[in-house]
């Protein structure tokens, strides 16, 4: 992937689903001295083992951005603070003042400290008039969720920091996210794991999309790859800087629950549906053509649904058996 040995990384929402995870991975990657975690909430749950400094960061603030980020030397930033999707459709002003303004402070920052900053989009950045099969790296955008519209912008202003200014800006389109190790934080893709997790305890679920809601998936470990994979990139092999379409599987919900099956006898799921997240994934893609993050950066995933369902019920069957799991 190149060199990694000078990184100084700095994580916002280091407390959140992704977060908290890739803060581990850049820990073991780049060594627990240069990797700094923030978050507008304090670790009382000691999520990252006190293994990485951490500072407290409302990222509203921009003069609290710089300080953390001169104070530590910082020269990457990943910035995963944000509202998901169902929490800034439910807060719609919220969500766009965290997501944006925001976002907004740390690209400055940034750029007065030349720093170069990962920017996560999402399969939520497309709406209902994109392609919705094989959707194309370049193509139509005009999401109809809150979330969406900031993630569209977000993609825009920093390609625009990168053209203007020069700054070495860079993203993925995460698709819904499947984590062992965080419980979910409102977004529309929450049912592929809460489902594990009833599964474990309960053996059924009540399912908030209707069968048939195919959608893009990622388990954490391939969206970690991604994360670190495009930042180490080459940078002259790059046509694209932002927002690169990545993918490792898509299903729906009744086949999620078909491959549980085959771990879990007797597992049994019916419908309850959610209408507002039901509108939010219906607007979204079945499933994206991420050929250009391939091309450019050789992005590929490790975790197809069943190996990422295998994985899961192993490492949650196991949490629940030491009566770890909440």
């Amino acid at each position: 992937m190149g060199t990694h040995t000078a990184r100084r990384v700095l994580v916002t929402g280091a407390l959140g689903q992704i977060g908290s995870e890739l803060t581990l991975g850049l820990k073991d990657r780049y060594g627990a001295d240069n990797v700094i975690a923030t978050d507008i909430q304090p670790d009382t749950k000691k999520k990252l083992s006190g293994d990485v400094p951490f500072a407290l960061l409302d990222v509203l603030k921009i003069e609290n951005v710089e300080a953390v980020v001169q104070k530590y030397k910082v020269n990457t930033i990943y910035h995963l603070a944000a509202l998901l999707s169902a929490v800034a459709e439910r807060k719609p002003r919220e969500g766009w003042d965290i997501n944006m303004m925001g976002l907004l402070n740390v690209l400055d920052a940034a750029r007065a400290n030349k720093c170069s900053l990962f920017f996560p989009s999402s399969i939520g950045a497309f709406g209902p008039s994109t392609p919705q099969d094989g959707t194309p790296q370049d193509t139509v955008q005009r999401p109809e969720s809150m979330y969406g519209v900031t993630k569209v912008a977000g993609e825009l202003l920093c390609d625009y920091y990168f053209k203007r200014f020069g700054m070495d800006t860079r993203g993925v389109r995460f698709p819904g996210i499947i984590s062992n190790g965080t419980l979910p934080g409102g977004g529309t893709t929450d049912y592929a794991v809460e489902i594990f997790y009833a599964a474990i305890k309960e053996r059924r679920y009540t399912c908030f999309l209707k069968q048939g809601t195919s959608l893009d998936m990622m388990y954490m470990p391939d969206a970690i790859k991604a994360a670190i994979g495009v930042m180490e990139a080459d940078p002259a092999k790059l046509k694209h800087r932002n927002s690169f379409n990545v993918t490792a599987m898509h299903f729906t919900p009744e086949m999620l629950a078909a491959e549980i099956r085959k771990h879990i006898e007797g597992f049994t799921m019916d419908y309850r549906v959610d209408p507002m997240r039901q509108r939010i994934a219906d607007s979204w893609p079945n499933y994206m053509d991420d050929s250009a993050a391939r091309e450019e950066w050789g992005w590929s995933p490790d975790f197809n649904l069943a190996a990422m369902t295998e994985d899961m019920i192993r490492v949650l069957g196991a949490k629940h058996v030491q009566g770890l799991l909440s």
